[in-house]
């Protein structure tokens, strides 16, 4: 039986340039940073609610998990915005979508009242978008 999930996959276009992104804007924290046998570099970052659940920030890449052709394409379409990260909760969505606005975060939608909560949608550095979310109590 699964019993929950431990890492998600998100398609980055520099893994540097993520990382400064989810840390220093997003206030995620640095799980694992490591270089394993072929060069593939293992890079994590969680949220200190929820340590359990880590983001794999991935760059595209031709090896044992892509060929080349599904890394460019991957690669492609991380460019057009066609990857979402997923959901973010936070207690306060006008709140924190003004603390992010002013660390320069990019957002689509400012927030708004939906059935299920308040919510904005911003993107990260390589495109990726993501819900900034309030849910209704």
């Amino acid at each position: 039986m699964i019993k929950s999930i431990a890492h998600v996959t998100v398609y980055v276009l520099n893994q540097e340039e993520a990382l400064s992104f989810y840390r220093d804007k997003l206030g995620f924290e640095l799980a694992s940073d490591m270089t394993v046998e072929g060069g593939f570099r293992w890079l994590t970052v969680r949220t200190k609610a929820q340590p359990q659940l880590e983001l794999v920030l991935a760059e595209p890449k031709e090896g044992p998990l892509l060929s080349k052709d599904a890394a460019d394409k991957i690669r492609g379409l991380v460019e057009d915005g066609a990857f979402g990260v997923g959901v973010f909760e936070t207690d306060d969505c006008y709140k924190t979508y003004d603390e992010l606005v002013a660390k320069g975060v990019e957002f689509t939608q400012a927030p708004v009242e939906q059935f299920y909560g308040i919510e904005a949608m911003g993107k990260d550095n390589s495109g990726n978008w993501f819900s900034l979310t309030q849910p209704s109590n």
